[in-house]
């Protein structure tokens, strides 16, 4: 920044810019501008590298939209509000269980909550769906606290504010799935509702584009804090949503300053930061920094010394001029300069205190929404100046730890109480009690005006939807009939799969493939010339390979969504379309697809709000197992993602190892979601070994649902007499299904051994539902017990169980307590590792010489043969008994 040099040449150019403006308006002053930017570059002139402007408001006064309503009653209402927000969240701290909650986030985002809900919130109740609003999660209480007054709450349900496991409590954050026809969306981890809401935005537009769900006038609001704003999610898409011109996207970043331990930026301005990243990033910014109270002075300064003290005082001593009051704010902030304390001569100490924070005024707050609802053509955000704590006084007001206060004493609830006029009288405000007028009173019958006019109550979750009508298994000849005497990968199996839905007649225009920058890989680019890329653009280009049958086409009316190499942003899309069906009254069937390594453990976050949200939709992890992308190394190979996917209670997975395996789960799961409407999604794994794809036998389908089923075609029956006591129990999943099918074939041709063979399809599901069985056993104890669907599989087994899979021991070790006979796990244990998909086997220990050797140790430690028999075995495999562990290296 360089210092003034000429006084008098600098007021020249801006009398100019003036006159500009004067004769010719802003637009003409706007391309001037642009113009000398432009000459200024061409010639080698160094512009600021920020793109900020002044810190005052974006809008002048001059030009705000005024706001229509009675501003009186919206503050009696607002303060009814506050204080059965602050009573709710007393009143769960005064007990000892001291269950906690937040008030000083919702006391600075008071404001901005109301002015939305008074005049732009869309309920569900109009002519067409309501908008989608991401509250902020750690202003929940202050949303239940307008319900309340709403009648939509009773004081009971108040009072039972995180008392969850009785039924009657209220979540403690935004949580759809234990409040499901009110909050919409999850956001309490923070971060995770931007890009949502981002992606939400997108996939409005996309919906609307190919004539599913016309977005119309609604709006997609994410209110978030300017600390959230360090999380990458927070501002990862911004980009995106400026590119794709989302004009239908509101941000409201409540800037406090503040954020748990701290400030934001105390050495800095959040603010100006914020500014210079969305206007960047093609953003439409408004500032709301400084109340109605501020005017008078801004006006006065001709010198501009107020705002040059604004321009450079950072956001620590922001801090500290709501903390310490006015006489400190007079001396540290207007004694910057003689000028300003003569301007402020006249005001009292308290007068300067009382200078209000944009994000506390409704006047300026309602220009702000009102000019971000006439912007078109880019997304908008809204940086709102306010102070953490507003209202608390010294119990908390802009103090280090207000965002900890959650108890305030009897004279602390007296000065709150007398500041927002709440009719509490000293003997009642001993019980902290709550207050909502009566029904006829003017305060409610103003708010139910409000919210009919703009379409009914918020927030509000539909659940309704029409059912899809899914194709019959025989839909997917193509994998059940299997591959004959060609080897295809189980991902090619989907993508026949994937063409055989996009194709249905009945719900083919439901679904949704989805690829993050990968579908080359998974063998998908026949779907672009098909169905095209989606882009809001349409193609302004012809592609290189135009000349080809499987050219990369985009269209405004694509199905496909490329969303480039950003597994975030695809999981956001994902969501947005898993919950369509609640959303936007369509029910979508989006696949994901994505390299598996890359899924849970990367996105695991979004995952588990997916859960959250009830989410339907397929995840496809592709080049899933540590072994099959053999190619790739450490950080590609997937030996975990299903003990991951199992975290999620709501995640149904799978590891297919033949495509009429795939072809089952996946009618299963449309089943379940789209004709049942069950609220949950499916994981299905899927790799890129070529082999042979058997026809499906006759009558395995609940097997394969239910996680195991015997391939009777592949069983090696027991013998008579002596031979039938060698005899083991092999299970495989995925492609390592083959080398245990290799496996039982060197145990009965070399050791005289049999077996039985089992794919496993999923120990996940095999799990639970043992899990759940042994539940309700224990819980009727005088009743005959009941069996999981694997115990009976097993039952009477006293052979050896060898289990071998390509994850972690740990995926398939839940088995154990329902399965008869002694269980060996092997798995592929350590990090991955680039080498062919034998040698990968054979190091991880889960190749047909480790299967069995574990099979004759097995049957060693039971007697039934001799400990020297499998030392024979390891040497005549050519087995390294002091090879390191896997794990280790």
């Amino acid at each position: 920044m360089h210092e003034e040099t000429d006084i008098q040449e600098t007021q020249e150019w801006l009398d100019a810019l003036q006159a500009v403006i004067r004769h010719s308006g802003k637009e003409r002053a706007a391309f001037l501008l642009k113009q000398l930017s432009d000459r200024a570059t061409n010639i080698g002139v160094e512009l600021p590298a920020a793109i900020t402007t002044p810190y005052r408001n974006t809008i002048p006064p001059q030009a705000e939209k005024r706001m229509p309503g009675d501003l009186f009653m919206e503050r009696r209402i607002r303060s009814l509000i506050r204080w059965n927000a602050l009573a709710m969240v007393v009143r769960a701290n005064s007990n000892s269980d001291s269950l906690g909650g937040h008030i000083a986030s919702f006391s600075s985002a008071a404001t901005l909550y109301d002015v939305a809900f008074n005049y732009f919130f869309r309920g569900n109740e109009g002519e067409e769906r309501g908008d989608l609003i991401f509250f902020q999660g750690h202003s929940a209480p202050g949303i239940y606290a307008r319900s309340y007054l709403e009648g939509r709450f009773d004081e009971d349900q108040l009072d039972n504010f995180r008392r969850e496991v009785n039924g009657k409590g209220l979540s403690s954050y935004p949580h759809p799935w234990l409040m499901p026809d009110y909050w919409q969306f999850p956001t309490v981890s923070m971060g995770l509702g931007p890009i949502q809401a981002i992606y939400q935005a997108h996939i409005m537009r996309y919906l609307s584009a190919r004539g599913l769900s016309p977005r119309g006038d609604r709006k997609v609001w994410a209110f978030l804090g300017d600390g959230e704003c360090d999380e990458p999610e927070t501002l990862g898409a911004i980009s995106m949503a400026g590119r794709e011109n989302l004009e239908n996207l509101v941000f409201v970043v409540n800037c406090n300053l503040q954020r748990l331990d701290g400030p934001v930026r105390g050495n800095g301005k959040i603010v100006q930061e914020l500014e210079g990243v969305f206007r960047g990033a093609g953003w439409n910014v408004i500032k709301v920094l400084w109340g109605r109270l501020w005017d008078p002075l801004l006006e006065k300064d001709d010198k501009g010394l107020l705002q040059k003290v604004m321009d450079e005082v950072v956001d620590g001593e922001m801090q500290n001029f709501k903390a310490n009051g006015g006489a400190y704010t007079r001396e540290h902030f207007f004694g910057k300069y003689p000028e300003l304390l003569e301007m402020v001569k006249d005001m009292s100490d308290d007068e300067i205190m009382k200078l209000n924070r944009g994000g506390h005024d409704p006047y300026k707050v309602y220009a702000a929404y009102a000019e971000a609802m006439a912007s078109k053509g880019k997304p908008t955000v809204i940086l709102a100046q306010t102070v953490k704590g507003y209202g608390l006084g010294a119990a908390g007001e802009a103090a280090m730890d207000t965002h900890n206060v959650k108890k305030m004493d009897t004279e602390a609830l007296k000065r709150f109480r007398d500041r927002f006029a709440i009719p509490i009288t000293d003997k009642e405000i001993e019980e902290v009690p709550y207050y909502r007028p009566s029904p006829d009173s003017p305060e409610m019958k103003y708010m139910a005006e409000r919210r009919k006019a703009l379409g009914g109550p918020v927030p509000s979750r539909l659940t309704e939807v029409e059912k899809l009508e899914i194709p019959e298994l025989d839909a997917f000849s193509a994998l059940t009939k299997g591959s004959g005497d060609r080897e295809i990968s189980t991902t090619m199996a989907f993508v026949r799969a994937l063409s055989v839905l996009v194709k249905d007649k009945k719900m083919g225009q439901n679904v949704a493939p989805i690829v993050p920058d990968e579908a080359r890989t998974f063998g998908m680019e026949g779907l672009f010339r098909q169905l095209g890329i989606y882009s809001s653009q349409g193609q302004k280009y012809t592609p290189v390979d135009h000349g080809q049958i499987m050219y990369y086409k985009e269209d405004k009316k694509g199905q496909v969504l490329e969303e480039g190499i950003n597994e975030a942003g695809a999981m956001s899309a994902w969501m947005a379309l898993a919950t369509a069906y609640s959303n936007h009254g369509v029910p979508m069937v989006p696949f994901y697809i994505y390299y598996s390594m890359f899924g849970f453990q990367r996105i695991g976050d979004l995952a588990w709000a997916a859960g959250d949200m009830q989410a339907r939709g397929f995840l496809i992890g592709a080049t899933a197992g540590r072994t099959t992308l053999n190619g790739e190394g450490l950080q590609h190979q997937d030996g975990h993602s299903h003990v991951l996917s199992a975290t999620i209670p709501n995640c149904k997975s799978y590891d297919p190892a033949y495509g009429y395996d795939l072809a089952v789960i996946l009618r299963q799961g449309l089943k379940e979601m789209y004709e049942e409407q069950k609220n949950l999604f499916y994981y299905v794994t899927i790799e890129n070994e070529n082999y042979l794809q058997p026809e499906m036998p006759q009558g395995v389908e609940e097997g394969i649902i239910r996680g195991i089923y015997k391939l009777d075609s592949n069983s090696r029956k027991a013998g008579k007499g002596k031979a039938a006591k060698k005899h083991v129990q092999l299970v495989g999943a995925g492609s390592i299904l083959r080398e245990v099918l290799a496996a039982a074939d060197i145990l009965a041709d070399q050791f005289g051994v049999t077996s039985d063979v089992w794919n496993l399809t999923s120990a996940t599901e095999a799990a639970r539902e043992g899990q759940d069985v042994a539940r309700w056993n224990m819980l009727h104890p005088t009743e005959e017990p009941r069996k999981a669907w694997i115990s009976e599989q097993f039952e009477g087994n006293e052979t050896p169980v060898i289990i071998s899979t390509d994850y972690i021991r740990s995926y398939v070790e839940p088995l154990r307590e329902f399965i008869g006979g002694d269980m060996v796990a092997l798995g592929t244990d350590g990090f991955g590792r680039s080498d062919s998909r034998e040698q990968l086997r054979r190091f991880f220990e889960v190749d047909r010489n480790y299967v069995t050797i574990a099979a004759l140790t097995g049957l060693a430690k039971q007697g039934v043969i001799d400990a020297s028999e499998v030392a024979e075995a390891i040497k005549k495999l050519n087995v390294d008994p002091e090879k390191v562990n896997p794990r280790l290296v």
